[in-house]
This record gives structure tokens, sequence and C-alpha cells, in this order.
């Protein structure tokens, strides 16, 4: 794969991906065929920012956790307010990194 359809993916996509992770990612891309890159490239990625708007306003009925695929956290959540409120602020702190961390797991996945 050239450098520059890497770095323009890199660029567009860095916001949904872990910062740390970044320069073996761009590794992996480099490594790629044009096949493999295509499907890449075309992959959609869960915004960190919307997961962390969700997560304030609806965050105590379990709906960020539903969104991230953590089905059994997101009923706990539902059933119970959120733990009173503790997971609900727990959540507010951690759901960029969580959804960052997914992005990049999903991408491996592929690669």
């Amino acid at each position: 794969m050239t450098q520059d359809k890497v770095d323009m993916f890199i660029m567009t996509n860095q916001k949904y991906l872990p910062a740390e992770k970044i320069v073996f990612l761009k590794q992996k891309l480099l490594d790629l065929d044009e096949n493999r890159f295509s499907v890449v490239s075309t992959m959609e990625f869960k915004n960190p920012t919307t997961l962390l708007l969700v997560s304030i306003f609806l965050g105590s009925l379990g709906i960020d956790r539903f969104m991230l695929g953590e089905v059994g956290l997101g009923i706990l959540k539902l059933l119970t307010l959120g733990l009173c409120g503790i997971l609900t602020i727990i959540d507010w702190f951690t759901v960029q990194k969580r959804t960052r961390d997914q992005n990049y797991n999903e991408l491996m996945l592929v690669l």
C-alpha cells in the first residue's frame, strides 16, 4: 500500500482510534494489499464524542452500553438506573476510550 493512502486513512480516522496504537496500525496498513485496504477504508467507526453525549444524556438507561455491544451491562444499568448513578458517572470518563478501543479491535479483525 502506498504511504499517501495510509497517511490519508490515518489522518481521517485518528479520532476514532487509540492514539497509542496509531504507529502499529500504520505499519499494518502499509503491509496490506490493495483489495484488503479497500475493505478497511470503507469501515465505519463509532464516534467517541457521540457516545459521550449519549452517555451523558441517556447513560442511566444503559443506552451507551447497548451501543457498544455490552448488552449485559446495558440491562444492568437500565434496571438499576446506572447502579444508582455510580456506573453512569464512571462511564462519562471511560466511554470514549472504550469506544476507540472497540473501533481498533474491530479494525484488527479485518486486518
